[in-house]
C-alpha cells in the first residue's frame, strides 16, 4: 500500500497549473436555431452549465485534456463525444438533431467514461424520473424492472439479480468506491437508498477486468445526483406515499456550484407498515424504515479536481415470521411500525474522496475510501443476539494515456482491506481479516468504425479467520451440532482474468458488439465457515473451508438498432461457470430446522434479452415498448440450479403530449409484466406457476416563476393478483407478493 502511494505523489509533482476554458455555442442541426438553456456537461470533472439564450456556454477554469462532454435538450438528440480543452481559443460548435426517442446516458465502467457504443460491455441505465416513475418499495426493485435484471425478496429486502447471478457474484458502486453490505446471505439486501441517485447503470456479464472480485456477473454503479449549475444554488423536495404499506419517504437537497466548486447536502426518510397481498391478507412483520444523509464537496483546480462524499443509513427490516410457528400475541395494529419484535438493523457510513490529476493529455485517478456496515439481529428478547461489524478500506489508482492517433490504454491497481467482528452473543460466521489486490492493464483502441477494446488482470485474495466463540468451541447448547469442523483457517487465492471485443458501428443507426471477458470471485467468509442458524432464512447453514474459488467465460452478441423513432436491442450469451457455489439441503435437521450445505460444481447459464421502442414520427404523442428476458441454468450434470429467475414479457404504451411553457409533458402509462411458470427448479426447490400483473402511470410538471413541481401517480399490481415470484424466499412459506399499490410522488425545485 505504501509504495503505491508513494508512486502515486511521484506522479503528481510535476503537473501543471495552466488554466483553459471552453467556449461553445448549441444550435438545431437543421436550421442553426439557438437552443437555449441546452444541459452542457463535463461528468468527469462534476461540471454543468447551462446554454444562454443565444444558445451560448462558456466553462472556465479548467485543466487541458480530452475529456467526454454531453450536450442535452428536450427533443433532441443527446450529443455525447471526446473534446480537446487546450489554452488556445476555443469555440465549439454543438449542433442537435430532432429525435423523438430519449437518448442513452454518458456511460461509466472502471473510471472510463464514454459513449455505450464505444465498448463492447452490454451496459444499461436507470434514470431518476424512471426510478421515481416505476413506485418502488426500493432502489433493487426499480432496478429488477429492467430486462435480464430481477430481485431476490424477502418482504420487504430486496436484492439485485443480473442473469441469474447474485449476492457476491454482483459488485455494487457507490459514490466511486466498492460498496459492501454483508451481500453473502440470502436474506441480506443491498439496502440503499434512492435518495439524491442521478441514475444507476448496470453492466450485464463479467466486469472483473475493471472491477477484480465479485464482479463477475456484473456492476450496478450507483450515480449520485448531478452539481447544481454553475453559478447557481438549486434545492428540492420529494415527497412518496404507498397505499399497500401506509408508507411514506421524504428527502430535500440542497446545492450550490461555482467555476472552482460544488457542494451537495441531502437527508431523507422512510417508513413502511407491513404489506397486504393479493388475498387482503398481512404478512405480518414486512415493515421497513429509516434514515439516510448524504453530503459531497469538490473543489477544481488546472490540475487536481476532487469529489469528497460522505454518507449515512440507519435502517430497520422485519424478520417474517414462520406461519405455522406465529403467535398471535405478537400481532399489533395495522400501521404499526414498532421494531419491537424480531428484525435486523443495518448501520453503515461511507467516506470517499475521488480526484484525477492531469498532466498534458495523461490523467491519474486515485479513489480511495472507507465504510463501516453494522449488521446487528434482535431475533427475541429484548436485546440484540448477532451483532457483526464490517469495516472496509478502498483504494483505486489509474493512469489514462491516449494513444497517438486515437484510443488509450489505462495501467491499473485496486486494493481493498476488511475486518469483521462479531460484537454480540450469537455468531453465525467468525471473526477475519481479508486483503485483496488486483493489477490490470486494458487497450481502447477506435479503428474506423470498429472500437476494439482488450485487457489482462492478476488478482490475489487472502482470507484469515480466527478462533470465535462457539464456532471453534465446545458449548454445551452447542455440543452435538453438525458442523464442528468449522475450526480456524487461512486460505489464499490468485487469478488472472481478460477480456476482449469489438463493438462496430457501420452506420449512425446500427451498432453490433462482440465480447468475451472472464471474471471471478474468492467463496465469501459464509460459505466457507458458517456454522449455526441464520433466523431470516430459517436454516441450519454449514460452510466448506475447502471450496475454491468461482471464475467464469461469458460470450455475448449484441446487436443494436436505433432510428428517429424506433430501437431495438437483441443479446444472448452463455455463460461457463467453474465451481459454482450454492446451499443444498441435506434432508436432516438439527433442533427442528433443516442443514444446508455450500456445496459447488460447474454450471452453465445461458440467455438473452430482446426490448422495442416505436415512438412514430407521425404520431408524436404515441410512444410503444415491449421487452422479452429468458435465463437458463443447470450444473454440469444437468441438475437445474436455484434461484434461476422466470422468463418474462413485458409491454407499454405511453401518452405524452407536447411540452407546455407552464402546464407541461402530461402523460398516461399502462403496461403489463408477464412472468412465466418456473417448473425448472432445483432439487428441493419450489416450482412457481405463471402470473401476469397490470401497472398505470400518470403525471405531469408544472413551471412557476421561481419553481418546477412534477407529480405522478403510479398503480402497480392493479388487479390485486395473488401470486408469488419464484426469485421471493416467501414461496417456502407459502407468503405472496405485495397486491395492489397506489403511490404518489411530488417533486418541487426550487
Amino acid at each position: 500500500m505504501k509504495k503505491i502511494l508513494a508512486a502515486a505523489l511521484l506522479l503528481l509533482v510535476h503537473f501543471s497549473n495552466a488554466q483553459s476554458f471552453l467556449n461553445g455555442f448549441v444550435v438545431d442541426a437543421h436550421n442553426s436555431k439557438p437552443l437555449a438553456f441546452a444541459t452542457v456537461q463535463l461528468p468527469e470533472l462534476h461540471l454543468l452549465v447551462y446554454s444562454d439564450s443565444s444558445g451560448k456556454f462558456s466553462i472556465q477554469n479548467l485543466p487541458e485534456g480530452n475529456f467526454v462532454l454531453k450536450v442535452s435538450y428536450i427533443g433532441y438528440e443527446s450529443l455525447i463525444q471526446t473534446v480537446s480543452v487546450s489554452q488556445a481559443k476555443n469555440i465549439l460548435p454543438i449542433k442537435l438533431e430532432p429525435i423523438e426517442l430519449e437518448t442513452e446516458e454518458v456511460v461509466i465502467y472502471g473510471t472510463h467514461q464514454n459513449d455505450w457504443r464505444n465498448t463492447p460491455m452490454d451496459i444499461v441505465s436507470l434514470s431518476r424520473d424512471d426510478i421515481s416513475g416505476r413506485g418502488n418499495l426500493s432502489l433493487s426493485s426499480a432496478i429488477a424492472k429492467l430486462p435480464g435484471m430481477g430481485e431476490m425478496t424477502t418482504g420487504g429486502i430486496s436484492k439485485p439479480v443480473i442473469r441469474g447471478l447474485y449476492g457476491n457474484r454482483i459488485q455494487t458502486q457507490v459514490l466511486g468506491i466498492r460498496f459492501d453490505n454483508m451481500q453473502f446471505q440470502d436474506e441480506h439486501g443491498l439496502g440503499l437508498s434512492d435518495a439524491g441517485v442521478e441514475r444507476v447503470e448496470i453492466i450485464k456479464g463479467p466486469a472483473s477486468l475493471s472491477y477484480g472480485s465479485d464482479a463477475m456477473g456484473g456492476v450496478i454503479n450507483v450515480i449520485e445526483e448531478n452539481p447544481a449549475r454553475t453559478g447557481k444554488t438549486e434545492m428540492d423536495v420529494n415527497l412518496k406515499s404507498f397505499s399497500n404499506t401506509l408508507g411514506y419517504a421524504a428527502d430535500a437537497g440542497w446545492k450550490k456550484a461555482t467555476q472552482k466548486w460544488n457542494l451537495r447536502l441531502r437527508l431523507g426518510t422512510e417508513s413502511h407498515a407491513d404489506y397486504i397481498d393479493g388475498n387482503g391478507s398481512r404478512i405480518f412483520n414486512t415493515r421497513t424504515g429509516g434514515y439516510v444523509a448524504k453530503a459531497s464537496a469538490g473543489f477544481r483546480k488546472p490540475h487536481w479536481v476532487m469529489q469528497n462524499n460522505y454518507m449515512f443509513s440507519h435502517y430497520n427490516f422485519g424478520f417474517v415470521l414462520n406461519p405455522a410457528e406465529f403467535d398471535s400475541s405478537l400481532l399489533d395494529a395495522r400501521g404499526s411500525r414498532s421494531f419491537d419484535i424480531p428484525h435486523h438493523t443495518v448501520l453503515f457510513n461511507i467516506f470517499s474522496s475521488e480526484n484525477t490529476f492531469f498532466k498534458g493529455l495523461s490523467k491519474v485517478k486515485l479513489n480511495f475510501g472507507f465504510h463501516s456496515n453494522n449488521r446487528m439481529e434482535r431475533e427475541g428478547g429484548n436485546k440484540i443476539s448477532l451483532n457483526m461489524l464490517l469495516s472496509t478500506g478502498n483504494l483505486t489508482l489509474q493512469w489514462n494515456h491516449p494513444l497517438e492517433h486515437k484510443g488509450e490504454w489505462t495501467l491499473g491497481t485496486d486494493a481493498m482491506f476488511q475486518n469483521n467482528t462479531n460484537l454480540g452473543s450469537r455468531i453465525i460466521i467468525p471473526d477475519a481479516d481479508f486483503f485483496e489486490d488486483g493489477i490490470y492493464f486494458t487497450v481502447n483502441l477506435p479503428v474506423k468504425k470498429i472500437v476494439i477494446e482488450a485487457g489482462a488482470r492478476f488478482d490475489y485474495k487472502m482470507i484469515q479467520t480466527f478462533e470465535t466463540g462457539y464456532l471453534n468451541t465446545v458449548d454445551t447448547v452447542y455440543i452435538n451440532a453438525p458442523g464442528q469442523n468449522i475450526i480456524p483457517f487461512s486460505r489464499t487465492y490468485t487469478v488472472a482474468n481478460g477480456a476482449a471485443g469489438v463493438s462496430w458501428n457501420p452506420s449512425k443507426d446500427l451498432n453490433l458488439k462482440l465480447n468475451v471477458a472472464s471474471g471471478f470471485r474468492a467463496p465469501n467468509l459464509a460459505e466457507l465457515s458458517s456454522k449455526g442458524l441464520h433466523e431470516g432464512t430459517y436454516r441450519w447453514e454449514i460452510g466448506n473451508p475447502d471450496l475454491k474459488s468461482e471464475q467464469n467465460l461469458n460470450t455475448e452478441l449484441q446487436i443494436n438498432f436505433e432510428a428517429d423513432d424506433l430501437r431495438l436491442t437483441a443479446a444472448a450469451y452463455v455463460n461457463s461457470i467453474a465451481h459454482y457455489i450454492y446451499l443444498q439441503p441435506t434432508g436432516n435437521e438439527y433442533v427442528g430446522f433443516q442443514i444446508y450445505n455450500y456445496v459447488q460444481k460447474n454450471a452453465t447459464l445461458s440467455g438473452g434479452e430482446f426490448t422495442a421502442d416505436l415512438h412514430p414520427s407521425n404520431v408524436k404523442w404515441l410512444d410503444l415498448t415491449a421487452s422479452y428476458s429468458k435465463v437458463n441454468g443447470k450444473t454440469a450434470n444437468g441438475e437445474f440450479l436455484p434461484f434461476i429467475p422466470t422468463d418474462k414479457i413485458s409491454g407499454s404504451v405511453r401518452i405524452e403530449s407536447d411540452a407546455d411553457k407552464k402546464f407541461s409533458n402530461p402523460f398516461f402509462e399502462t403496461g403489463i409484466d408477464y412472468s412465466f411458470a418456473q417448473n425448472d427448479s432445483a432439487q428441493f426447490e419450489t416450482a412457481t406457476p405463471s402470473y401476469y400483473l397490470l401497472h398505470a402511470s400518470a403525471g405531469f410538471e408544472l413551471h412557476c416563476k421561481k419553481s418546477e413541481i412534477k407529480i405522478q401517480l403510479v398503480g402497480n399490481n392493479l388487479l390485486d393478483a395473488a401470486y408469488y415470484d419464484h426469485l421471493s424466499r416467501f414461496k417456502y412459506l407459502g407468503l405472496d407478493n405485495p397486491g395492489r399499490d397506489i403511490v404518489l410522488n411530488l417533486s418541487i425545485k426550487f
